[in-house]
C-alpha cells in the first residue's frame, strides 16, 4: 500500500498553489502528494462513509438469501452481497492511504460516530424489495458514483471504476426482478408496486439534501472530489427512471411528477426531508438493528482477525529466516 502523505507539512503558499494547479488541470492527487488538511479530512469522511454504506448495505439483502424464490435467485443474490463486501474493502483501502486505519474507521461506525447512507435503515419485508433496491438504490448509486471515477483523489477514483461496473449489473438485476414480478400474478404486481412505493422517496433522498442545505457540496466540487450538485444528480436519476418505469409498467409514486418543457427536466414533488434527517440522526426503522448486527459480527469475528494477524507475523518471520 502506498504510504500516506506527510501530514506534518504545513500548508504554505507554494504547496497550495501546486495542489490547486493539479486539481485545475484534471490531474490526480496521490497519497504521497501534499494536500490541504481539510481536503484530506473531507475525503476520509466521504470515503469511509461510502465504505460503511457498502458493509451495512449487505444486511437488508443478506436477510433474503435463504428465502429467495429459487436456487438461481439465491446464487445471484449471494454474489451481489459478496460484491458489496468487496466494494467496502476497496473503499476502506482507499481511505487508509489518507492516514486513517481500518480499525479506527470500523470503531467509529460501531460507536455511532461515523455515518452511512440513510437508505439502508429501511426494512425489506418482501422479495420485491430486492428488485426495488436493485433498480432504485443501486440505480441512484450509479448516477452518484460514475462521476466519482473522475475524482481528483487517485485511489478513490480508481476504486470507483470497478465498483460502478458491478453496481451497473446490480441495477439490471433489480430491474429484471421487478419485470418478472410485473409479468406475473396480480398479487405479484401489487407486491412490486408496493416495494417501489416504499423505496422511491428514500432513494431520491440518497443524493443528499437540497443544494442550499448541503454544507459540503460546494467545496467538494471546487476540489473536484464530486462533479455535480445533489440536485443535479437527483434530476438525472429521475430522468433515467421515468422511461424505465414505463417499460416495467410501474407507477412512480409522485403525483406531481411531470415533464417541464421550459426547463427540459422533470418537476417533482417535495421530499420529506424531516424523515431523512431523522433517519440520519439514528431514528430510522432499522438504525439500531443495523449497528447492533455490525457490532456483533465485529466482536464474534475477532478470532479470525487475530488468527490472520498471527499467520501474517509468522510468514514475515519465515521470510526473514527467523523461523524454520
Amino acid at each position: 500500500m502506498t504510504a500516506p502523505a506527510d501530514l506534518s507539512v504545513v500548508d504554505d503558499a507554494d504547496a497550495l498553489a501546486r495542489f490547486d494547479e493539479l486539481v485545475a488541470n484534471e490531474q490526480r492527487i496521490e497519497p504521497r502528494d501534499w494536500m490541504p488538511e481539510a481536503y484530506r479530512k473531507t475525503l476520509i469522511r466521504q470515503i469511509s462513509q461510502h465504505a460503511h454504506s457498502e458493509i451495512i448495505g449487505m444486511q437488508p439483502e443478506g436477510n433474503w438469501i435463504t428465502r429467495a424464490p429459487s436456487l438461481k435467485r439465491k446464487a445471484i443474490l449471494m454474489a451481489k452481497v459478496q460484491d458489496e463486501a468487496g466494494h467496502g474493502l476497496y473503499l476502506y483501502s482507499a481511505a487508509q492511504t489518507l492516514g486513517i486505519t481500518r480499525d479506527t474507521m470500523m470503531q467509529q461506525l460501531i460507536d455511532g460516530k461515523a455515518k452511512y447512507s440513510s437508505i439502508f435503515n429501511y426494512p425489506t419485508p418482501t422479495w420485491a424489495d430486492m428488485g426495488a433496491i436493485g433498480w432504485l438504490v443501486d440505480g441512484a448509486a450509479i448516477v452518484n458514483q460514475v462521476p466519482l471515477c473522475r475524482c481528483s483523489y487517485g485511489p478513490y477514483g480508481r476504486a470507483m471504476v470497478r465498483v460502478c461496473k458491478e453496481e451497473s449489473f446490480h441495477q439490471r438485476q433489480g430491474f429484471e426482478i421487478l419485470l418478472t414480478l410485473m409479468q406475473g400474478t396480480e398479487e405479484q404486481r401489487e407486491m412490486a408496486q408496493d416495494a417501489v412505493n416504499r423505496w422511491y422517496w428514500p432513494s431520491l433522498a440518497m443524493f443528499g439534501p437540497p443544494d442550499d442545505q448541503s454544507p459540503n457540496s460546494a467545496q467538494s466540487m471546487t476540489w473536484k472530489i464530486k462533479r455535480f450538485s445533489n440536485d443535479d444528480l437527483r434530476q438525472r436519476f429521475v430522468g433515467m427512471l421515468v422511461p424505465q418505469a414505463e417499460i416495467l409498467g410501474i407507477t412512480l409514486p409522485d403525483p406531481d411528477l411531470r415533464w417541464n418543457d421550459e426547463t427540459q427536466s422533470y418537476d417533482m414533488g417535495e421530499i420529506d426531508w424531516d424523515e431523512f434527517f431523522e433517519v440520519l440522526k439514528g431514528n430510522g426503522p432499522c438504525n439500531a438493528e443495523r449497528i447492533e448486527r455490525r457490532r456483533t459480527a465485529h466482536e464474534e469475528g475477532a478470532w479470525v482477525r487475530e488468527a490472520a494477524a498471527e499467520y501474517a507475523r509468522k510468514q514475515a518471520l519465515c521470510a526473514e529466516g527467523q523461523v524454520a
